[in-house]
C-alpha cells in the first residue's frame, strides 16, 4: 500500500487561514508583533523625514515617535492597555507640534486591533474617546490641525467598522465550523451506534443459531446412542442410520444460515453474497428440524407477507421457542403448536408446548434473546407458564417495524 501524503496549503489557503483565525489565538503572536512594531516605527520614521519638514520632530519628539509602537508588541494579549500606551505616547508627542501624521499608523493598528477583539460598544465608546482626547489636545496646539483631524477624523471610524466588521465574519465563519464539526461528531456517533446495533444483530443471529442446531443434534444423537444400546443383539441399522442423517441434514442447514448471517461482515457488493436472512417462509424448516428431534410440531402460518425485519424477527423467536421447548419439553411425545397470524396491524406469534416447562438453574439467553428482537420491530414478547400447562410464548409484532 502507498502513501498517501498531503499537499502543503497553497498560499490562497494560508492568506485565509490567517483573516479567519481569531488573532488572540495565531501561533507566534509575540514574535510577530515585535517585526509588526519595528516595521511601524520604520513607517514612521520614514513620513517625519519625507512630510512637512517644518514640522520635523526635535529629539524628544524622535524619542517618543519611536516609543509610540512599542506597545504594539501587546497588542492581542492586551488590546485596550496597548490602546491606552500608544495614547499615552502620541499626546505629548501632537502637544509639542512634530509631525502629526507620523505616528498615525500605530494608533490606526492599535484602534483596529481594539474593535476585532472586543465588544463593538466598547470599541466604538473608545474610539470616540480617543478621538476626543486628540482634538482637544490639537486645539490647545493648532486649532487649524484640530479641524484637519476632525476632518480626517473618518479615517478613524473606518478603522473602528472595519475591525467590527471583521469580528463579526470570524464569528461566522467560527460558528458555520463549529456546526460542521458538531455534525461530523454526529455522524460518528450514529456511525458507533449503528455498529453496535449490527454486533448485538449478529450476536442474537449466532446464539438463536447455534442453541437451536447444537440441541437438536444433542437430541438427534441421544436417539442414535438409544437405540445402539437399547438392544445390542437386535441392533435397528435404519434407525440409526435415519438418526445420523438428521444429525448430517441439521449440521448442513445450521451451516448455511450460519454462513448467510456472516454476510453482514462482508463487503456489500461481495460475489458470495447469498441474500437475506430467513423469514417466514423458513417456519417449515424449523418444524421439520424440530420433528426429526422427536418433537410433534403442529404448524399453522395464516399471516401475509411481513417486511423484511419483522419476518426475520418472528423466525428467531419461533426458532428459540422450539429449541427451548426440545430442551426443556422434558417427554417423548412432546406436542408443539406454533401459530403465525396477522391482525389489527400486527404480525402474531403464539408458541406453546405441553412439556414441562423451563427447566430450573441458571436462566440463558434465550428469552432475552426474543425480547430484544421483538423489541428491535418495536414489539413485544411475553414468556411463562401456559394455561394448561406446559410453557407459552407470545409475541405481538407490529407490520410497521423497521425495514
Amino acid at each position: 500500500m502507498q502513501a498517501t501524503t498531503t499537499a502543503p496549503p497553497r498560499r490562497s489557503e494560508r492568506i485565509m487561514a490567517v483573516i479567519n483565525r481569531d488573532p488572540r489565538t495565531a501561533p507566534h503572536a509575540t514574535r510577530n508583533d515585535a517585526w509588526l512594531a519595528a516595521a511601524v516605527a520604520v513607517l514612521g520614521v520614514a513620513i517625519a523625514l519625507f512630510t512637512d519638514d517644518g514640522r520635523r520632530p526635535d529629539a524628544l519628539g524622535w524619542i517618543l515617535l519611536l516609543a509610540v509602537p512599542v506597545p504594539l508588541v501587546w497588542r492581542r494579549r492586551r488590546p485596550l492597555l496597548a490602546l491606552a500606551l500608544v495614547v499615552a505616547l502620541v499626546v505629548p508627542y501632537h502637544a509639542l507640534d512634530n509631525n502629526h501624521a507620523a505616528p498615525t499608523p500605530a494608533s490606526y493598528i492599535a484602534l483596529y486591533t481594539l474593535a476585532v477583539t472586543g465588544r463593538p460598544l466598547r470599541t466604538v465608546l473608545t474610539g470616540m474617546t480617543v478621538l476626543g482626547i486628540s482634538v482637544s489636545v490639537m486645539l490647545t496646539v493648532n486649532t487649524h490641525q484640530a479641524v484637519e483631524l476632525l476632518r480626517i477624523s473618518g479615517w478613524v471610524i473606518a478603522v473602528l467598522f472595519l475591525g467590527v466588521d471583521v469580528r463579526y465574519y470570524r464569528q461566522y465563519v467560527a460558528a458555520i465550523v463549529e456546526r460542521a464539526e458538531r455534525a461530523e461528531r454526529t455522524r460518528e456517533e450514529e456511525a458507533r451506534r449503528r455498529v453496535a446495533e449490527e454486533r448485538l444483530r449478529i450476536a442474537r443471529d449466532l446464539h438463536d443459531l447455534l442453541a437451536h442446531s447444537i440441541t437438536l443434534i444433542g437430541v438427534q444423537t441421544s436417539v442414535a446412542a438409544h437405540v445402539l444400546a437399547a438392544d445390542p443383539d437386535r441392533l435397528d441399522r435404519t434407525a440409526v442410520a435415519q438418526a445420523l442423517d438428521d444429525i448430517a441434514e441439521t449440521c448442513r442447514t445450521a451451516r448455511g444460515e450460519l454462513r448467510t448471517t456472516l454476510e453482514v461482515l462482508r463487503e456489500h457488493d461481495s460475489p458470495d453474497a447469498r441474500g437475506p436472512l430467513p423469514g417466514l417462509h423458513g417456519l417449515p424448516d424449523l418444524a421439520e428440524a424440530a420433528r426429526l428431534a422427536g418433537a410433534k410440531v403442529e404448524l399453522s402460518v395464516t399471516a401475509h407477507e411481513a417486511p423484511p425485519a419483522v419476518g426475520a424477527a418472528a423466525y428467531r423467536i419461533v426458532q428459540e421457542a422450539l429449541t427451548n421447548a426440545v430442551r426443556h419439553g422434558g417427554r417423548d411425545d412432546l406436542t408443539v403448536r406454533v401459530r403465525v397470524y396477522d391482525g389489527q396491524g400486527a404480525l402474531r406469534v403464539n408458541v406453546t408446548d405441553d412439556g414441562a416447562g423451563a427447566a430450573a438453574g441458571t436462566p440463558g439467553f434465550g428469552l432475552v434473546g426474543m425480547r430484544e428482537r421483538a423489541r428491535s420491530v418495536g414489539g413485544t414478547v411475553t414468556a411463562g407458564p401456559g394455561a394448561a400447562g406446559g410453557f407459552e410464548v407470545t409475541a405481538l409484532l407490529p407490520l410497521g417495524g423497521t425495514e
